[in-house]
């Protein structure tokens, strides 16, 4: 990797995720350097668990996103998952719309259109972007298999059918849902959607595979537990405050450490 701050976040990211998934199930047993990985049919990396013969465990399933300034690992136990973090000044070279045109699916280009000022735009479009990666991250075939234009993320009020109604408005509680079109072949219609505003200053999504047996027709809410690590030197856990708050989604910040 050419460039030190490149090579370093990619250390610190391998560093996070071996840590975090160390954490998980193994009271902190297991050395993370003993972890192994491997790769799913179309890349996205999986742990590959070593499992004595007298102990079985649910699969964890892990997803890993990063900017300059912020790394960000998901973890979930039987569930797929898919994570995606940006900055709340990310800046485009082109005009909104026309960005739009070239990623998102009609309805949102229309959702967008009738937000007139361009900072809220703007907003709107990088949350909508960090849903549709975390989306297709958690579908776990790759951006070519789930191209952006194949499928609609709902904020809201829009789940009803109300696209006049500014998606900026979206508040807590409110649902997050997505619709695919014939091109993405076979996804599972089971996500469930958390939009998160990290310390001011970055958009958080986690995509969940909901298991459609346990939750039935009913949406249950993800449950998430957020820490602030800096791996082997800093570790500490964040409740729901001005540094994390949900503005999307059926998503329940915990209340306690565990």
């Amino acid at each position: 990797m050419r460039g030190e701050q490149i090579r370093k976040r990619a250390l610190l990211a391998r560093a996070l995720v071996r840590t975090t998934l160390a954490r998980y199930q193994t009271n902190c047993q297991i050395d993370p350097k003993s972890l192994k990985f491997r790769k799913n049919n179309y890349g996205k990396p999986e742990l590959d668990w070593q499992y004595a013969d007298d102990w079985s465990r649910p699969p964890l399933h892990f997803n890993i996103s990063h900017t300059s300034s912020l790394i960000a690992c998901g973890v979930t136990v039987g569930s797929a998952i898919g994570i995606d973090v940006e900055e709340k000044q990310r800046r485009l070279k082109n005009d909104t719309l026309a960005f739009a045109q070239r990623f998102f699916s009609p309805l949102e280009i229309e959702m967008l259109t009738h937000i007139v000022d361009p900072e809220l735009r703007l907003q709107e479009l990088i949350k909508l972007w960090t849903l549709k990666e975390a989306y297709v991250k958690a579908l776990g075939k790759g951006f070519s298999a789930s191209p952006f234009k194949s499928f609609t993320v709902r904020l809201g009020d829009h789940v009803k059918g109300n696209i006049h109604t500014p998606p900026h408005m979206i508040s807590k509680g409110h649902d997050i849902t997505v619709e695919t079109s014939d091109e993405l072949k076979n996804p599972s219609s089971n996500w469930q959607f958390g939009l998160l505003e990290l310390a001011g200053s970055h958009y958080a999504a986690v995509c969940i595979e909901q298991d459609s047996i346990d939750a039935g027709n009913e949406s249950i809410p993800i449950d998430l537990t957020l820490r602030k690590t800096i791996p082997y030197v800093e570790d500490e856990y964040v409740s729901a405050s001005d540094s994390a708050v949900v503005i999307g989604g059926l998503t329940r910040l915990s209340t306690c450490d565990y």
